[in-house]
């Protein structure tokens, strides 16, 4: 009698302690990683949005560069098309111009930190966000709303700090990043983009950070066949606008 009841609060021992680890885990799995489907959910992130319009965004990041930013902005002029430039901070104050010329030409600027360092604590990121957002102010009159982590990494307090400063955070879609920032030939760069593009994507170009060459030829291949295909060049702003008017509609259809 008493092996039996030793044997049944060793069951019981064991159960509690598998129920308080699971508990444990969830818990923290939920804490740590919320994941893209509730960052998606709860508008605090964009990766690109699920649409049968013909849109796609150019985003650019890095920048300004004071050989390549201008040849891009040429580019854009020349098939009228408007992107979206992820800006560091330090090299806005480094060459006010190109960001003021960047704006005038209605493309819009986002936030990309100030130093473009990775892992940074949250304290030194809410600092750098706000001093690039004040920089980009000073020369254009405008204070971004969208930022973009270093390399696409985020964690959940860098999201919620983001949000809390009234940011919306911006990757871009998985199979669009160009690889640019790898300085390949612009064909690799050509063949991605084209043959994987599909509407309502983000796609992720360099106009800084390095030797965009290679970018540029590519861009300039690129822009003219999608538009070809039917494609409109939006910015980020315009394609979330689209996103949610679209959603709107939906819950019109369903209310209905």
């Amino acid at each position: 009698m008493v092996g039996v009841v030793l044997r049944l609060n060793h069951i019981l021992v064991l159960t509690l302690c598998i129920l308080m680890v699971s508990v444990f885990y969830v818990g923290f799995s939920t804490a740590s990683d919320k994941g893209r489907r509730y960052y998606e959910e709860s508008g605090q992130m964009l990766w690109d949005i699920n649409t049968d319009e013909k849109i796609v965004a150019i985003t650019l990041d890095d920048g300004p560069h004071p050989r390549y930013t201008g040849q891009i902005l040429d580019l854009l002029a020349k098939y009228r098309v408007k992107a979206t430039f992820f800006v560091i901070g330090e090299n806005a104050e480094k060459h006010p111009e190109l960001v003021l010329r960047t704006y005038k030409e209605g493309h819009e600027l986002a936030n990309h930190t100030y130093t473009h360092k990775y892992n940074q604590p949250i304290n030194v990121l809410e600092n750098e966000l706000k001093k690039t957002n004040d920089i980009i102010h000073s020369i254009t009159g405008f204070y971004p709303v969208l930022f973009r982590p270093v390399g696409g990494q985020y964690t959940d307090k860098m999201i919620d700090v983001a949000t809390r400063n009234g940011y919306k955070v911006v990757i871009w879609s998985w199979h669009q990043d160009t690889l640019d920032w790898k300085e390949i030939k612009s064909q690799k760069i050509i063949n991605k983009v084209v043959n994987g593009t599909s509407p309502g994507n983000v796609i992720l170009f360099h106009d800084g950070g390095g030797n965009r060459t290679q970018t540029i030829k590519a861009l300039k291949k690129i822009i003219p066949e999608l538009q070809k295909q039917g494609y409109k060049f939006v910015t980020v702003s315009e394609l979330i606008d689209i996103n949610e008017d679209q959603n709107d509609d939906d819950i019109l259809k369903d209310f209905k």
